[in-house]
């Protein structure tokens, strides 16, 4: 039986190429074949998910990219639309404690996953905080209503769009435009509650600094929709997605880079002529196509893969503030490590590391990092004994990386890590690996090696993000964290949706209207 979750041929007969196979690659790929189209994904690497791969090797999995389940409730609605379930593809574990934040003056905190906890955990900081915390969970609970109702679930990327009396209604939404760290100042004073309420930006590729205060409903996402794990980790929901966009028709051409498109505008309609490299680096392949939707960074599409007389937008695209870079560490460490299944290390003042990140680029002295210990929850992660470790710490976008400076930056987070968290595992590692700036700008082609897209600040959030239609190519689109709605899994899940959406809406003649904003114009 097909899954379809309707009888619909809306794109019956149309050929449309999806580049990449990312999160919104792979949600494009669903949507699209579930309208009727017949649709092939690229993909260069030998596994869909883009920057959510894997490492499997010696009894080990390692999510290489995302490793927090969030907003639930999108995954539940994308596999739904199809008739679906996620529990069809993989199994969720709720997290308590949602996770533990360690202080480098030697202060531990865990944040339970019910509220009554989490208002005694703030009350131990700040006196009056625990109820002040209820106050702010309602204001950032009615930020999320407000944005996803409003802003991310409906695709507000055009001028008409924009046009709607649920837009008009959102006035109230106004205060929320000044910065994060503004506006959470309102609630708390204590320097650590006000972490606590803001380090969710850095999933955003901001700061509390430059993001608006609307992001405020990221605190609604974690303490109170909850943090979950899917065993096997994120590979497992991407091999969900992959599997369901294969059901409804879809192919997926894994380990096959796209390595030109060229478009002409036939008396039919757009054509697309799209080169694939083969194996054995024989000449390219080429197959034609009615439309591409392209999962990678814009700046390659027009700076690689389209003819040189397309616009390239470069000065628009040098103009932008990129999200950051990462220097990632994955390890397979024998023994325990004594630190929960996510775990925040900061120091009590980490302006300067946002600093180093958005304002004055350098590699951090004292750096803010995330570890993850997903073998703690899972026991797909590691083998018996053993725990799986990946750590995280945001570098600015563009840092050279040489060998030297990698060696030397991995000793000073495994020196923080053992002085500040007391976690020592250097005498115990059987399998370790990294990756850097650099290889975010030759894997993934990211503009200044960004292990994200574009930071979502107040010029660079919503609509104001690069729409899905690619200027001055008709039938070419955009999909992914470089685009509205914007970064992070849930975002691409709903960027597909959009984008098939445009699509079907081009292909009815209803289509190709002005952009709402430069973002989306030529430059």
């Amino acid at each position: 039986m097909s899954p379809r979750s309707r009888d619909d041929e809306r794109l019956a007969g149309a050929e449309i190429a999806v580049v990449g196979a990312g999160f919104g690659g792979l949600s494009t790929a669903a949507y699209l074949a579930d309208a009727g189209a017949n649709v092939t994904v690229f993909e260069r690497n030998e596994h869909p998910g883009g920057y959510a791969g894997r490492i499997e090797r010696d009894g080990f999995r390692i999510d290489t990219g995302p490793s927090w389940y969030l907003m639930p409730e999108v995954f539940d609605r994308f596999f739904g639309h199809f008739g679906r379930s996620t529990d069809e593809f993989y199994e969720l574990t709720e997290l308590d404690p949602l996770y533990e934040v360690v202080w480098k003056d030697g202060d531990r905190a865990t944040m339970p996953a019910d509220r009554e906890g989490q208002k005694a955990l703030f009350e131990s900081y700040e006196s009056g905080a625990g109820d002040r915390l209820d106050a702010y969970l309602d204001d950032a609970a009615e930020a999320y209503e407000l944005g996803m109702d409003r802003f991310v679930y409906p695709s507000r990327s055009r001028l008409r769009d924009m046009i709607d009396l649920d837009v008009l209604r959102s006035g109230r939404a106004l205060p929320k435009l000044r910065t994060m760290d503004d506006y959470v100042g309102d609630y708390f004073d204590h320097e650590k509650l006000r972490q606590i309420a803001e380090y969710k930006l850095v999933f955003l590729g901001g700061s509390p600094y430059n993001t608006p205060a609307i992001y405020t409903l990221m605190s609604h996402v974690d303490m109170n929709l909850g943090v979950y794990h899917p065993t096997g980790g994120i590979a497992s929901v991407v091999d969900g997605m992959a599997d369901l966009a294969v059901d409804l028709g879809a192919e997926i051409r894994t380990g096959t880079p796209v390595t030109a498109i060229e478009p002409s505008i036939a008396a039919a309609g757009p054509k697309f002529e799209v080169e694939v490299e083969t194996e054995g680096g024989d000449a390219p392949e080429a197959d034609r196509f009615d439309r591409v939707v392209a999962n990678a960074a814009p700046t390659h599409v027009e700076r690689d893969l389209l003819p040189d007389e397309h616009a390239r937008r470069e000065a628009y695209w040098e103009s932008r503030t990129y999200a950051p870079s990462a220097f990632l560490l994955y390890f397979g460490v024998e023994g325990d490590v004594d630190l929960d299944h996510h775990a925040l290390v900061l120091p009590t003042d980490w302006r300067p590391h946002f600093e180093e990140i958005f304002d004055d680029p350098a590699w951090p002295d004292d750096p803010a990092y995330y570890v993850h210990v997903p073998s703690k929850t899972d026991p797909e992660a590691a083998p018996e004994g053993h725990e799986a470790v990946f750590v995280l710490v945001p570098l600015a976008p563009g840092l050279d990386d040489d060998p030297a400076t990698r060696e030397r930056f991995r000793e000073l987070v495994l020196d923080d890590l053992a002085s500040h968290a007391g976690v020592d595992f250097r005498d115990r590692i059987v399998l370790e690996e990294s990756a850097c700036v650099s290889d975010f700008r030759e894997h993934f082609n990211a503009p200044r090696g960004t292990a994200l897209a574009l930071s979502h600040t107040l010029g660079q959030t919503g609509p104001l993000r690069p729409a899905h239609r690619a200027p001055g190519v008709e039938g070419l689109y955009y999909v992914g964290a470089y685009t509205n709605p914007g970064i992070g899994m849930p975002m691409c899940l709903l960027s597909g949706e959009h984008v098939a959406d445009a699509v079907i809406e081009d292909v009815a003649g209803d289509g190709i209207l002005p952009p709402v904003v430069p973002t989306s114009t030529l430059r």
